[in-house]
């Protein structure tokens, strides 16, 4: 869960890779490095800390050079520290690489290059590769990292340089992001595509099992075995600009104010003109292996997990189609039932989350098909799938997801339409009053946002609490879920989420006097039990604020704040009541004096398990 970047051309490498590691902070920012080729040779500068102390260490002593690699790292194997950081290099200092991912096999590894004399100084697995390649280094980079690639097990995007060959990158990929950017006279290695947009909109994409060698004026793509690799460039038509924040004080604050935007891109085209049908031509299923679908298992981690939660009930409504909902990370391992019937939906922003890559591999290998929700084109999610729904939500660079997810949530509406009108489960009238409220969801969700300042008031009170809980029924539950989420992670206040009927069976007993409650009650047909349970926790000195629909007077006589969201069909309204909710998380995360867009312990694409 790291941000690699390399650079080699005609320019001062520093400054690119600079610039580039601020694009992949997000990413990991508890120490960076870069490793420059120099008059020198091979020098290394590398700090604990936010990339500001490393840039401070540069100004003093300048790496001055035309060809480097660079690393922002979230700590996996070694605590945050100088000698942890990467890049990495080989006793002798001659070779360096920078790495994304884990290597299983790191201590075998490791005792045996120690038997041979390598000396090692860090806790980390990424060591153990220089030393590896040094090793095996026989005059010719690139076939020294193939055969180190082919002697470690896990996941990883490695780039590699050495001072034997100056004039060279070489990087490999499996299970880890990884592209290549081509320029003139100049090119380029990232994790992901911010980190370059300013210099090239021309890329590369590898796949796994693919290795690319860089020099100032070609790209050269091959396979583990050596073979070439011929493949047409991508080219990036959305601008640096999404990926700045455009004048909001944080990114998750631009990324809220951008779900309008998100809502309606992801629609798109996917309506039809009449705006009665759905339209998915990504989704290659037939109405035959539709008719077949017997069960669907949804799979994500996190906050796509809490979508998939919505996506159940979505589902289940409207296709009338049974719907598991499974943590990725434990869904391989607890020998779940997967049949030629079985359709798995994995759901993942970035594409490249580990636990859901590998729930996707144990799909298909029992026979499943396999249908992705993600964000981003070209990542692993998406070329293994057998069929593709893209949220056009853009570029997301807070760790906290507000868009992504809400994009996902629209995926899900459209899938259900999708399944629904091609099974002849719903009127063709229903079918038409749900995609008109999905069509007004956009604007619905700007007038939430010009109400923002209230939300900030309560936030602040919250702010000053170190527990509160979140309650709902029905669809308010998923999203009570994601609340809880989004307020922990990024305010670090203790909050959880509760099934509202569950309250008597013991959660009761943690209310106390002046404990906030967040009680979502938007769910017309669950209302009254609703409000008898707000009454409940009232009855115990909670503080109750209420997030609930427009018009809804009961609600409103039984809680002290109440936020009211536009109506829209029930079924619609997790798209709107998370709004405010997450607007809760990011003032009362403002209201303590957090890092609201890198909060501590968490990075944004987690690509190990």
């Amino acid at each position: 869960m790291c941000g690699i970047v390399g650079y080699i051309g005609h320019q001062e490498s520093q400054s690119i890779l600079i610039e580039g590691l601020k694009k992949l902070e997000y990413r990991g920012y508890d120490s960076a490095g870069i490793a420059v080729y120099t008059d020198q040779g091979l020098s290394v500068s590398k700090a604990q800390g936010r990339l500001a102390v490393l840039e401070s260490h540069l100004e003093q002593q300048p790496l001055k050079g035309h060809v480097g690699i660079g690393h922002t790292r979230w700590a996996t194997h070694g605590k945050p520290s100088d000698v942890n950081s990467h890049p990495h290099s080989d006793t002798t200092g001659k070779f360096s690489v920078v790495h994304n991912g884990i290597i299983e096999n790191y201590i075998a590894l490791k005792e045996e290059l120690t038997a041979k004399g390598h000396q090692f100084v860090s806790e980390t697995d990424t060591e153990v590769i220089a030393h590896l390649i040094a090793d095996l280094y026989q005059g010719d980079l690139v076939q020294a990292v193939r055969e180190a690639v082919k002697k470690m097990r896990g996941a990883y995007a490695i780039a590699a340089m050495c001072e034997f060959e100056p004039e060279k990158l070489v990087t490999v990929r499996l299970a880890s992001p990884l592209v290549i950017g081509v320029g003139q006279g100049e090119n380029f290695i990232a994790s992901d595509i911010p980190a370059i947009l300013e210099y090239t909109r021309d890329v590369y994409i590898l796949n796994d099992g693919e290795m690319a060698v860089l020099t100032n004026d070609h790209v050269e793509l091959m396979d583990l075995e050596g073979n070439r690799i011929s493949r047409e460039m991508y080219k990036v038509e959305w601008d640096i600009v999404t990926a700045e924040k455009a004048g909001y004080d944080h990114f998750m604050l631009k990324e809220i104010y951008e779900q309008p935007k998100a809502y309606r891109d992801t629609m798109g085209a996917r309506i039809d003109d009449a705006g009665k049908r759905i339209v998915l031509d990504e989704v290659k299923m037939t109405a035959q292996q539709i008719q077949d679908i017997h069960q669907i298992h949804i799979v994500a981690c996190g906050t796509a997990y809490h979508a998939g939660l919505v996506g159940k009930s979505v589902i289940e409504s409207l296709a009338r189609i049974p719907v598991e909902v499974e943590v990725a990370s434990e869904y391989r391992y607890r020998n779940p039932i997967i049949t030629p019937n079985t359709l798995v939906i994995v759901v993942s922003q970035s594409g490249e989350t580990a636990d859901t890559l590998a729930a996707l591999k144990e799909a298909k290998r029992c026979g499943a098909r396999v249908l992705a929700i993600t964000n981003v084109v070209g990542s692993s999610v998406s070329r293994e799938a057998d069929d593709v729904i893209v949220t056009w939500a853009g570029p997301e660079i807070a760790v906290a997801s507000t868009k992504a997810y809400t994009s996902q949530l629209i995926a899900f509406y459209l899938l259900g339409l999708y399944f629904a009108q091609t099974l002849g489960m719903q009127e063709a009238e229903v079918i038409e009053e749900t995609i008109q409220a999905l069509r007004q969801l956009p604007e619905q969700v700007e007038s939430i946002l010009a109400d923002a300042e209230k939300i900030k008031v309560y936030a602040e009170q919250i702010s000053k609490h170190d527990n509160l809980f979140f309650i709902g029924r029905g669809l308010d539950y998923a999203v009570a879920q994601e609340g809880s989420l989004k307020l922990k992670e990024i305010s670090y206040i203790h909050s959880e989420a509760y099934a509202a009927g569950e309250l008597k069976h013991g959660t009761l007993a943690l209310i106390e006097e002046g404990i906030p409650v967040i009680a979502l009650a938007t769910q017309e047909e669950l209302l009254e039990k609703t409000v008898s349970n707000i009454k409940e926790v009232a009855a115990r000195g909670a503080y109750v604020m209420g997030v609930g629909s427009e018009g809804n007077e009961e609600i409103a006589k039984a809680v002290d704040e109440l936020f009211t969201i536009p109506r829209t069909l029930p079924l619609l309204t997790p798209a709107l009541s998370v709004v405010p909710l997450q607007l809760l998380s990011y003032y009362a995360s403002l209201a303590r004096g957090n890092d609201v867009d890198k909060p501590r312990n968490l990075a944004k694409s987690v690509t190990v398990e």
